[in-house]
């Protein structure tokens, strides 16, 4: 099927995580890699660090497709599960939803109702919400990483001189996609953008990874800075502090309920007694547009 008309999208963001959203259950388009990063380049496009695209599923209330910045596609995204979660409940009135990713089922619960422009938060957010991000995985084979670890609390991986290296031993997990987390005394005394891109591509990790520096503050609080994996630095990334707050619980650095402090703002995580992470945060919707239907390839209907 091709179509002359604009296809219309919605700028939203967690924390400052921002998204362009297309619901394809209503415009039956594919995106690929180019007109993602097209999309996501605010020199040719609207600009973002993901395009997400709404699709049908079978086995929930929609299925969301992630394309990072740099055109390729992850499993994955905490903050745009919690802003796709909202625009569905705000749809269909329903306070709780289920979100198919290629990761697996999310179930998410508005922690309040979907404002209208009348009742919309003075800092613009437009709703709270938590999401049920499923149970972590540890196993090196899982994460995954090129070779065996017994132990994913603290692998063998530094920055820096042998003797005096700038980061080592990070903690690895799976939580939908694979983070590398280091701990550090001030997470801003690291230039997590000249290392990033690096540890990114390590040989370690086959499919590359999300690099966060976290620094433990209280037993119950942490602040992180993350470079997200073909996104680059971001103000904000849900999956990064759900693996932080987890890999700190198993190393006995902090409880299993903490506030996870990131340059846009808090996510509440908790690591519940099932094994599921369950975070809470916000969502704003920053306005709506349309993009001009080359960007993208027709399909069938």
């Amino acid at each position: 099927m091709t179509t002359t008309a604009p296809i219309p999208f919605l700028k939203m963001n967690g924390l400052g995580n921002s998204f362009v959203v297309i619901d394809a259950r209503l415009h039956p388009v594919a995106l690929d890699a180019e007109s993602a990063r097209v999309i996501a380049d605010p020199a040719c496009g609207v600009g973002c660090d993901q395009v997400i695209m709404l699709e049908p599923a079978e086995r929930a209330d929609v299925f969301m497709r992630v394309f990072n910045a740099d055109g390729s596609e992850v499993e994955a995204c905490g903050n745009a599960a919690r802003c796709v979660a909202w625009l569905i409940a705000r749809d269909t009135g329903a306070g709780r939803v289920r979100i198919e990713t290629a990761a697996g089922l999310l179930a998410a619960e508005l922690r309040n109702a979907p404002a209208d422009e009348s009742a919309e938060a003075a800092d613009g957010t437009t709703g709270l919400v938590r999401v049920d991000m499923g149970r972590p995985r540890f196993r090196w084979d899982e994460i995954p990483l090129a070779e065996e670890f017994h132990d994913t609390r603290m692998i063998e991986l530094q920055v820096g001189p042998i003797d005096d290296p700038i980061l080592y031993s990070p903690s690895v997990v799976n939580v939908g996609n694979p983070h590398c987390i280091f701990w550090v005394e001030n997470v801003d005394a690291v230039d997590l953008g000249a290392i990033g891109p690096i540890l990114e591509h390590h040989p370690i990790f086959p499919e590359r990874a999300n690099i966060s520096i976290a620094q433990v503050t209280t037993p119950r609080s942490m602040t992180l800075r993350v470079w997200e994996r073909g996104a680059g630095l971001t103000l904000a990334c849900g999956t990064a502090a759900c693996a932080a707050a987890v890999a700190a619980a198993r190393k006995g650095l902090t409880l299993r309920h903490v506030i996870v402090t990131l340059p846009g703002g808090d996510l509440d995580i908790e690591w519940a007694e099932d094994d599921h992470i369950l975070m809470t945060g916000p969502t704003e919707l920053e306005y709506e547009g349309a993009l001009h239907p080359a960007t993208f390839r027709p399909i069938a209907a």
